[in-house]
């Protein structure tokens, strides 16, 4: 378990997300009911509920994948402007979302390589097309986070070629070559056979470590009460409880999130 850091109104580092009463619905079911939640610069966020309770969509939302209904996003005490459409919120200055994204990497479920590059070309693809920076600069960063993750001599092979778990950690090394400041996990494990799990959280961790602010919506409980400063429980689009990692785990307030951690176990 991490060390404790202080109190949330205490705390007196800044902002790096901020989640303003953030609302979410697909037609006539609303997964998001107005939820609240900041990170400080360097804590770690983990997320957890049972399925259905609005973990990913959460997430997906703070990086606008999905268009929320209300609500506001801040990064770093930077509101991203948002518009209304036909379909919620939507952005609407679309450099500052692309800005704000490169401070802002997101890891999927599912990895999300480009099959037809080599790991080296999809580590250097964001930062060289999208950033601007120099090849070689691009190049000598993406080598160095592929040997962080472990996969340096994979470097020039393809994804097809390569197991779950050294696609996840090579879709990590990606996120981490933008050099951003904050990181969003949405169930980084979950396709992943079991026996590779470990190696991934390794590299997780190991970020964690480094005092990176990120947000983590897994179910490795383990796993969140080890690495996790503060973790949040979903319920049906809620907030039921929140807390230090180690008071949420050894003394769970809320029945509901009692009984999620009992049929877990």
């Amino acid at each position: 378990m991490r060390a404790p850091h202080p109190h949330a109104a205490n705390d007196p580092r800044a902002p790096a997300i901020e989640v303003r009463d953030l609302r979410k619905n697909y037609g006539d079911l609303e997964v998001l009911k107005g939820i609240s939640v900041t990170a400080r610069d360097g804590e770690v966020i983990a997320i957890i509920g049972g399925s259905g309770s609005g973990k990913s969509t959460f997430l997906r939302c703070i990086n606008l994948l999905e268009q929320p209904n209300s609500g506001q996003i801040l990064i770093s005490g930077e509101e991203i402007k948002l518009k209304t459409s036909h379909r919620g919120l939507e952005p609407a200055d679309r450099k500052q979302v692309e800005r704000i994204r490169t401070n802002l990497a997101m890891v999927f479920q599912g990895f999300n390589l480009w099959q037809h590059m080599d790991i080296l070309h999809n580590v250097i693809e964001v930062p060289v097309h999208v950033l601007g920076q120099p090849r070689d600069q691009a190049i000598a960063t993406a080598e160095d986070m592929l040997r962080r993750v472990g996969l340096y001599e994979k470097r020039h092979a393809y994804p097809s070629f390569l197991s779950g778990g050294q696609q996840q950690r090579a879709a990590i090394a990606r996120a981490l070559a933008v050099e951003p400041s904050a990181m969003l996990f949405d169930e980084p494990t979950s396709a992943l056979d079991p026996e590779l799990v470990g190696e991934v959280l390794k590299v997780i961790k190991d970020i964690a470590g480094e005092g990176r602010t990120m947000m983590l919506v897994t179910h490795e409980m383990a796993f969140a009460r080890e690495v996790a400063d503060r973790v949040i429980f979903l319920h049906q689009g809620r907030i039921e409880e929140e807390g230090a990692s180690d008071q949420i785990f050894s003394a769970p307030r809320s029945e509901r999130l009692q009984k999620f951690l009992h049929s877990i176990r």
